[in-house]
């Protein structure tokens, strides 16, 4: 950015950067976090809302090679450093970054929670009206669902998000009650039904789901809770299965949502998609923890994630649907790093665009209308 005045204006150096994440102090990721819940309420302005609004929660781990950064730890994979915990849409958009030690535990139920209330607090008011601890349900404007890995399959979770008014679909571990509920649907063809591949995905040849309520002991969890199985050929890599067995693999999750089978197995199928976002999220900024203050690097992290909020919504306003999902490393290839010119001529500035880069004529076409 500071390559070109004319474009950005001038831009902090790095030592004022330094000074001014440092100075935020520890109230530093709220405040930046509040900024982009500001401009996500005027951008979520004309959203559709007929429904509900799916968000994603997952953790991560962020290696360090300095022992000398407040709260960095072992963590369980045998590295050292941090392991933050994120809440994003559906379609990828960051919601909120909490900092945590490396050794902090995956399924630790008040973090998830935590992680939740902070994230609601940074939506527009009618998606947010409803949804705080021991709201009424008659508040809710609009509805809010979760999808939670394993790492969140617990009853005293779920309860949680009942009491906040918030759907869920949570991936089932193994357990007794489980494998007894996939073992009595394998002898009943019937019961199992087709799962349709998404748009993005390669062919399910084989892939099928199944409801499982009513024959899974979930007495420990809420009354309306599902169990869906879904099961697809084995194949070399395939990971851990619910139960054992030589020709599928089998995997299954708990969710208090209405609907087939099928439709259920949608709506959790695309949690998968949380790994893009934390991927995006570390290869834009997350990945170093450059300072060695807790508070200073909590800020850092909510930075980073304000940061790809905006190129979300950039991506979203302003490129075609094939760069919707782009990402970041492409966006500068592409965008942000072109090989431009600037220049002026008389009192206009041009922008001067290389003919014989691949994408001119897609710039052309977005800047143009502009």
């Amino acid at each position: 950015m500071g390559a070109q005045r004319d474009l950005f204006g001038d831009a902090a150096s790095e030592g004022t950067l330094y000074r001014t994440i440092r100075g935020l102090g520890a109230g530093g990721p709220k405040a930046l976090m509040g900024a982009a819940g500001a401009v996500r309420e005027r951008i979520w302005a004309d959203r559709d809302r007929s429904g509900p609004l799916v968000v994603d929660i997952d953790s991560m781990l962020v290696e360090v090679h300095s022992k000398n950064k407040q709260g960095a730890a072992a963590n369980y994979k045998g590295g050292y450093g941090f392991g933050p915990m994120i809440c994003s849409t559906a379609e990828g958009e960051p919601m909120w970054v909490r900092q945590r030690p490396g050794n902090a535990a995956a399924n630790h139920i008040a973090d998830h929670l935590e992680v939740l209330d902070a994230a609601v607090a940074m939506l527009p008011a009618p998606d947010a009206v409803g949804h705080r601890e021991g709201n009424d349900k008659s508040l809710v404007g609009s509805p809010l669902v979760v999808r939670i890995d394993t790492a969140g399959c617990s009853a005293t979770l779920a309860e949680g998000l009942r009491d906040r008014n918030i759907g869920y679909a949570i991936s089932a571990r193994s357990a007794p009650g489980i494998q007894t509920a996939v073992r009595s649907a394998l002898g009943e063809p019937g019961r199992w039904h087709i799962a349709p591949k998404r748009p993005t995905q390669r062919k399910r040849r084989g892939a099928q789901v199944a409801d499982r309520a009513g024959l899974a002991d979930l007495s420990d969890w809420l009354g309306g809770t599902r169990l869906v199985v879904c099961r697809e050929p084995l194949h070399p890599r395939a990971q851990r299965s619910l139960f054992g067995s030589d020709h599928y693999r089998y995997w299954g999750f708990l969710t208090d949502q209405q609907g087939s089978a099928v439709q259920l197995d949608r709506l959790m199928r695309s949690h998968a998609d949380v790994e893009d976002a934390v991927c995006r999220l570390t290869h834009s900024g997350l990945g170093p923890m450059p300072i060695t203050d807790w508070d200073a690097n909590s800020t850092w992290a909510a930075l980073c994630m304000a940061g790809l909020m905006l190129v979300h919504c950039f991506q979203t306003a302003c490129l075609t649907a094939a760069l919707h999902r782009a990402a970041p490393q492409r966006l500068r290839s592409q965008l942000w790093h072109l090989p431009a010119l600037v220049c002026r001529s008389g009192r206009r500035v041009l922008l001067r665009l290389p003919q014989q880069h691949p994408d001119t004529r897609a710039l052309l076409a977005i800047a143009h209308p502009r």
